[in-house]
């Protein structure tokens, strides 16, 4: 069964038309036809079924014309009866206004999208629903005239279809103006219809008659939509103008700048990731008399430029009519998302510059249009700053009491700041806390669904902006994105080479259409680019399989003079090298552990011990327990308590040096009086320079712990840093350097030897010897410059707790609180070193420096006492 009501009111079975009954069933058919499918509250039916007059027993009485309108209906479960009212049993569709509003609905985006051919078939199949005035024969005048103002708005937005079209009816445009005289949008029409017909002048005197009608009737004069009609018709014209923008334009203005210190340049093309906000920046940036084209929905680009200037096809070809209009004139095009026919546009944009000498363009694109004499300007993510301040106000737009708070940069920032999806996501604090978007972000294309009903379909979702890109792929760039995607922050030209399988060509053609972004020698991905690519496809295996190659290629480099340079190549892969590390756990446990031992010097260089820990510990309960150098580097990192026994049963050769690190850390020096290990008669045979140069520094270390013997110490610790020096080794080189300041008795050399290695350990940005360092730096200045110890205590607290290093962390307590007593706080000094010692836990250098902790706060309180 359907109902129909835009017209007389009828309800229509398979058998043929139905007699309802008088206007009060006609009537209340239709008001329960107008909420198909929704419960009506009885007293809306009363009131609106009645007016002002109802019946004594109103309820019994609306009841009656229930019972007739079932029985003429003939189906009596069709209207059924529910606790707050009655309720039309028809799904929206069975009802001829509700079809007719999808249909105006949908022709008017498809007018919005620039498809004006789409429009009018979808206008004018609404349009032919309707049979005469609604709701006729029934008491439902408000109901009618809301029903007839969507019919106009759709009458308007038909002939505007048919204008861009070139065939719109002037005669019925004409009627119209007569039956709505006051209706300037509808005068706007007539004047563009005139003009396409080529009836100038009628045009213009329409104009004339809307000018005098308004002033009679209104006392106003024409709106300033009706007047720029009538000056494109002064002009000649009737091109599409720019769209007016709705939301405040927010940021770009090194963009705006360089656009517009690029006079002399006649086509600019803004490139970038979609919903990058280039539309908007061309429009920011462009004449106000520029001509917009917007290519997103179109086939043909020279046709769409010619409607867009409002221009009718002739025999000529588009290109040559184009140049007919436009060679004598200074004018601007916008050329709006030319991606999808970047090579039409191309064409065009070519003819037209070397034709028409005084024309420029400005095109946006996710990549180059390629052409002689284009100048690109990238439209990158916003700023920081800017994100915040997009976010803050779409947010308000929808909830006027949003306040931005912790949550709110870091939305923006995993959002990488791209305006559409900031956009997207501020519309969700309408229903949602910014904590709640947070941490649904992981799942972002599921989140970001709910954008503008009237946009393009391509920017209504997060999904749908990336999608556009993805689908202008070719079968190989899709492969070599889904692969590139499974980097974690970004990747050199050999690793994409390698693990995505693909040549330079392929990857050059990511980053020209925006996918890619190529900066210092390294391609990333936005992440939201990033996520959807690395749900097409993974390459794990080969991924990790790269990098543990690198790892093991990595490891003696580190060790000589091309340190730096091997450690900043590891430090820009490492967060692919945690994502191996990761990965191989998970899927390759004896791969991983040959990684973590490959990957230990790099990351005690690197202070990152303690981001691996947690999957080092998830890796010792995948591999068995063995004695070998791999699992004694793995319990260094994962359960260090543990490791002695493995090494005082470890046979050499020894490949990795944080090996003989943590036996230092953990073990500490040997006693004098102890068994030699055959791991310890190993490493001092061994020829390696690296080894030596460190046996002559533990040499010179002991010879001063356990002998006394200065000189001897001294001596021993000069031919340790000349190793370190041949080999170019800062770290072994600072290593020897502190001790030299620790045996010297003075205390200026003591500092300037603490500088000098300062500066060997900042070359190599190694967080753990920074930090040590500058603790016992502000040793060495506590009785030189108390002011300067403090500084270099605070400046080593913070670096140790980045770094994660409790005994570090504890001495700068020590200091800082040595320094509390002096000036006479002693509560102050009691307090840092009980924090101390809650730092110190497991090993050698946590005893020692518990040690030395327990010392002071023992003194510090027996001078309390006192």
């Amino acid at each position: 069964m359907h109902v129909d009501i835009l017209g007389p009111v009828e309800a229509h079975a398979a058998e043929g038309k139905i007699q309802v009954g008088g206007p009060r069933p006609r009537t209340l058919l239709a008001l329960l036809a107008l909420r198909a499918g929704e419960v009506v509250p009885v007293d809306r039916l009363i009131d609106e079924l009645y007016g002002e007059d109802p019946p004594a027993d109103a309820a019994n009485a609306l009841q009656g014309q229930v019972s007739r309108l079932r029985r003429a209906l003939g189906v009596a479960g069709l209207v059924e009866l529910h606790p707050a009212g009655y309720r039309l049993a028809l799904a929206p569709e069975s009802v001829d206004a509700h079809r007719f509003a999808a249909l105006a609905a949908a022709g008017r985006q498809a007018l919005e999208q620039g498809d004006p051919q789409a429009a009018e078939t979808v206008l004018a199949e609404a349009l032919a629903l309707w049979r005469g005035p609604a709701l006729a024969g029934t008491t439902a005048a408000g109901h009618a005239e809301r029903l007839e103002r969507q019919r106009q708005a759709a009458s308007h937005d038909l002939i505007a279809a048919r204008i861009r079209l070139h065939r719109a009816d002037v005669a019925e445009i004409q009627d119209l103006v007569r039956q709505h005289p006051l209706d300037e949008r509808l005068r706007g029409f007539l004047m563009q219809a005139l003009h396409q017909q080529g009836r100038q002048a009628e045009a213009l005197q329409a104009f004339e008659d809307a000018r005098a009608v308004l002033a009679e009737e209104l006392g106003t004069d024409p709106s300033a939509e009706l007047r720029a009609v009538h000056v494109q018709l002064l002009r000649g014209q009737s091109q599409r103008e720019l769209p007016a923008q709705l939301t405040s334009f927010v940021g770009r203005q090194a963009e705006l700048d360089r656009i517009a210190g690029l006079g002399a340049a006649r086509l600019i093309t803004l490139t970038g990731p979609g919903g990058a906000g280039k539309t908007r920046l061309a429009l920011r940036a462009a004449d106000e008399d520029a001509v917009f084209v917007d290519l997103a929905p179109v086939r043909e680009v020279a046709a769409a430029t010619l409607q867009a200037l409002g221009l009718k096809e002739t025999v000529l070809p588009p290109e040559e009519r184009l140049t007919l209009a436009l060679k004598d004139r200074a004018a601007q095009l916008v050329l709006d998302n030319c991606e999808h026919v970047v090579v039409q546009a191309a064409a065009l944009a070519q003819h037209l510059l070397s034709t028409c000498p005084r024309l420029r363009i400005i095109a946006t694109s996710r990549e180059a249009l390629g052409i002689t004499g284009e100048t690109l300007c990238p439209v990158p993510p916003l700023d920081p700053e800017q994100s915040v301040t997009l976010f803050v106000q779409r947010a308000r737009a929808v909830n006027p009491a949003f306040t931005p708070d912790e949550h709110t940069e870091s939305i923006c920032r995993e959002l990488d700041g791209l305006p559409l999806a900031i956009e997207l996501a501020a519309a969700r604090v309408r229903t949602l806390t910014t904590e709640d978007i947070s941490r649904r972000l992981s799942d972002r294309f599921r989140l970001l669904t709910k954008g503008n009903r009237a946009a393009a379909p391509r920017h209504q979702t997060l999904r749908a902006v990336v999608e556009w890109s993805w689908d202008l792929l070719t079968e190989d760039e899709r492969d070599l994105a889904a692969a590139l995607a499974t980097f974690s922050g970004g990747a050199a030209l050999d690793a994409v080479e390698e693990v995505g399988g693909h040549d330079l060509e392929v990857l050059e053609a990511l980053v020209d259409k925006s996918l890619v972004d190529a900066a210092d020698g390294r391609y990333r991905m936005l992440e939201t680019i990033r996520e959807f690519c690395a749900r097409h496809k993974r390459v794990d295996a080969e991924h990790a399989a790269h990098f543990a190659a690198l790892a093991r290629r990595a490891g003696p480099e580190l060790r000589g003079r091309d340190q730096v340079r091997w450690l900043a190549r590891l430090s820009a892969e490492h967060a692919n090298l945690l994502q191996a590390l990761t990965w191989t756990t998970l899927h390759a446990p004896a791969e991983a552990l040959r990684l973590f031992s490959d990957l230990s010097w790099y990351l005690y260089l690197k202070g990152s011990r303690n981001e691996v820990e947690a999957t080092a510990r998830t890796l010792l309960d995948r591999v068995p327990e063995q004695v070998s150098e791999d699992y004694a580097i793995l319990l260094a990192l994962a359960d260090p308590e543990r490791v002695r026994g493995v090494l005082e049963r470890l046979h050499g050769p020894i490949r990795q040096p944080f090996v003989l690190i943590a036996w230092a850390m953990l073990a500490g020096p040997p006693e004098p009086d102890a068994p030699r290990t055959s791991l310890q008669e190993e490493v001092e045979r061994s020829t390696d320079p690296w080894v030596q140069g460190l046996i002559a520094f533990s040499n010179a270390y002991t010879e001063w712990t356990l002998h006394g013997d200065r000189a001897k110490a001294v001596e021993r610790s000069r031919e340790a840093l000349r190793r370190f020096q041949d080999l170019g080794e800062r770290w072994g080189a600072a290593q020897v350097l502190d001790v030299l300041a620790t045996l010297t008795e003075d205390p200026h050399e003591a500092l300037a030897l603490t500088d000098e290695a300062l500066r060997a350990v900042g070359e190599l940005g190694a967080q753990e010897e920074l930090a040590e360092l500058r603790t016992r730096r502000a040793d060495r200045l506590l009785d030189l410059d108390q002011d300067a110890a403090e500084h270099d205590y605070r400046t080593a607290l913070d670096l140790a707790t980045h770094a994660g290093l409790a005994t570090t962390r504890a001495l700068a307590c020590a200091g800082l609180a040595e320094i509390a007593r002096r000036k006479g706080d002693p509560a102050e000094a009691e307090r840092l070193l009980v924090a101390a010692g809650q730092e110190l836990g497991f090993g050698w250098m946590h005893a020692n420096a518990k040690q030395h902790v327990e010392a002071a706060l023992s003194e510090l309180r027996r001078g309390r006492g006192a």
